[in-house]
């Protein structure tokens, strides 16, 4: 099968695909009955890779490399333009060996001209294959993205994954602008993180279990009936984004991977991400109900998150990130045994927290 046509069936599939639990029900904010702020006082802007965003959310990457993404990604370019959201684009691997997909991408950035756009590529391309997907869509910083479940699944999937680290270093150190290292659904462990951050990552984004499962589209594109254990593998979103804290710190997280609403936003936030990326929602909405419907979405998870900080008290972003979060159930559990000690975030007053 094709790229192309590979492309055109995950997103098929991906519209018609459910949403997974990325372990969010165990992450709770507290309540301030007092908190002393205005909602239209907020300061909703965040950073991420030395990036400055308007809001800590973003559109995560999609599609692109077969006919019809040109205009689902003008679409999404019009919707992240509408609010000034970075957007990032799909693999890019198909316009780099076929040109003639090459306007599949660009569009973004016709349609988006002073907007934040990511490049997109994966691990497994050279040093001058990351600079050309850089230099075609003229990005602000560039994901490598990581699915090595995804591949493994696919029946004419990659089995030999033997070197990636030598290219994410060759990669990080050529091309001119961040690099942010992107899971694509299975989440990011601490160990895993603290290779990324010394290879010199801007920013790691957890891609983590709870929202679009490849592993279950690949095994229905292939009309597989074994595998059914398999397709719950994964570190769930609300786990990875303090595994990868604790692994690269100083290194931004980006948390994804099943982040819908304000609420589960302004929680990946808490944990101590930077910024949230959301692609699988994005996708259903604007293919089965249109651009419209997306604008209303992202307008009423913006309009969650500003009342989600009003109540915890938070007047900025940064001071979100510094509120105090009670941790119970599996994430707890999970986060003992990795040695991970919850109550520092239940306590906590400061921006600094050592788990």
């Amino acid at each position: 099968m094709s790229r192309q046509s590979r492309k055109r069936e995950h997103l098929w599939h991906t519209v018609r695909s459910e949403q997974n639990n990325a372990d969010f029900d165990d992450i709770q904010l507290i309540h301030n009955c007092l908190p002393e702020t205005a909602l239209e006082e907020l300061d909703l802007s965040a950073s991420l890779a030395g990036i400055s965003l308007r809001y800590p959310l973003f559109i995560n990457a999609i599609t692109g490399g077969f006919e019809e993404a040109e205009n689902i990604n003008r679409e999404l370019a019009l919707v992240a333009k509408e609010y000034g959201l970075a957007l990032a684009v799909g693999s890019q691997m198909a316009a780099i060996e076929d040109p003639l997909f090459r306007r599949t991408f660009q569009v973004v950035r016709e349609v988006y001209p002073e907007g934040i756009i990511f490049a997109n590529i994966g691990a497994y391309a050279d040093p001058e294959q990351a600079a050309q997907a850089v230099e075609m869509v003229q990005a602000d910083a560039l994901q490598i993205h990581l699915n090595v479940p995804q591949e493994l699944m696919m029946s004419d999937g990659d089995t030999d994954f033997r070197g990636y680290r030598s290219h994410l270093q060759k990669i990080v150190q050529s091309v001119s602008v961040p690099v942010i290292v992107k899971e694509v659904g299975f989440g990011i462990a601490r160990e895993q993180a603290a290779v990324f951050k010394d290879l010199g990552a801007a920013a790691i984004d957890v891609g983590g279990s709870g929202g679009t499962n490849f592993m279950l589209i690949e095994r229905r594109r292939a009309h597989l009936q074994s595998g059914d254990d398999l397709v719950k593998w994964g570190i769930p979103t609300a786990i990875s984004i303090l595994e990868a804290r604790v692994g690269a710190p100083g290194v931004d997280i980006i948390a994804s991977g099943g982040v819908n609403t304000g609420l589960l936003v302004a929680k990946s936030l808490a944990l101590g991400a930077s910024a949230v990326g959301i692609a699988g929602l994005a996708a259903k909405i604007l293919l089965a109900e249109g651009r419209a419907k997306l604008d209303l979405r992202l307008r009423g998870i913006i309009r969650e998150l500003q009342m989600v900080m009003v109540m915890t008290g938070s007047s900025s972003i940064s001071e979100l990130r510094c509120k105090p979060v009670v941790i119970t159930g599996q994430v707890q559990e999970w986060l003992r045994q990795r040695g991970f000690d919850t109550s520092k975030l239940a306590r906590r007053h400061t921006d600094s927290v050592n788990l």
